[in-house]
């Protein structure tokens, strides 16, 4: 496995991302499904079915917890500390001739790539993507925020973010925004701060959209600047927002 370092590079998502998918008929492919938000009626069929089927499933602890249930799997669980160990057993055992399955929370195409690429790196076989029902599409759904309409920005990912950042400013009040916070540096206030700090209008609409299909689903509304209010540190007691966001905001539609 690759020695990443994500501040000066190179950026394990440009790996998952330098070629596409091919329909290799002669290797079993490895897969990455995306679970959904996390309630399985989200799960789709597809995604299920190589869960279930497979003979090892790796993925980050928080993520396994939810399909642990719906597959005789051994379950290989990691941490950002010790994902290389847990992929590098992964690997091992589908070289070994066993059916592999990674797993991801949401879409894997929605802030996924980059685990995506680890995995894709320490494999032989092809890696096939299953996309998922993320909590992006539920925000859009509930926000009404038409994604041709919409700029899809994700800040949920290691490393630096200052380009994601200005494609917010860049497109704040054209074109509504749909932004996966980062957990918890660049949460809803402080993104909601950098946007007005750029020009952005104090009153456009803004929703915080938590655990989305789960029982504790809620939904904040406020204007751009009420919410920017709540701007600043850096851990869970700087922000009355969960690390389960995803940030809506509205341009104005005439």
């Amino acid at each position: 496995m690759s020695e990443y370092d994500l501040d000066s590079g190179p950026d394990p998502a440009t790996v998952a991302a330098a070629e596409p998918e091919t329909l290799d008929g002669d290797a079993d492919p490895v897969h990455a499904v995306g679970i959904g938000p996390g309630n399985l009626d989200y799960l789709t069929p597809r995604g299920r079915r190589e869960i279930e089927d497979a003979d090892v499933v790796v993925g980050f602890e928080t993520v396994v917890e939810f399909i642990a249930d719906e597959t005789d799997a051994e379950l290989l669980t990691c941490g950002y500390k010790d994902e290389r160990e847990a992929l590098t057993t992964f690997a091992d055992r589908v070289a070994d001739g066993e059916r592999g399955t990674a797993v991801l929370m949401g879409d894997p195409n929605h802030s996924g790539y980059q685990f995506v690429g680890k995995v894709q790196d320490v494999v032989d076989q092809p890696v096939r993507v299953i996309p998922g029902i993320s909590s992006l599409q539920i925000a859009a759904s509930r926000a009404r925020t038409p994604m041709e309409d919409t700029e899809f920005v994700t800040l949920h990912k290691s490393g630096d973010i200052s380009d994601d950042l200005q494609r917010l400013t860049t497109a704040a009040g054209d074109r509504h925004l749909l932004v996966l916070p980062r957990p918890f540096d660049w949460m809803p206030g402080d993104i909601a701060a950098r946007l007005l700090e750029a020009g952005a209008d104090p009153t456009l609409d803004a929703l915080v959209l938590e655990k989305l299909t789960h029982d504790d689903e809620s939904i904040t509304r406020l204007s751009l600047g009420e919410l920017a209010d709540h701007a600043g540190g850096s851990g869970t007691d700087s922000t009355p927002f969960s690390d389960l966001s995803v940030l809506a905001i509205r341009r104005e539609v005439v």
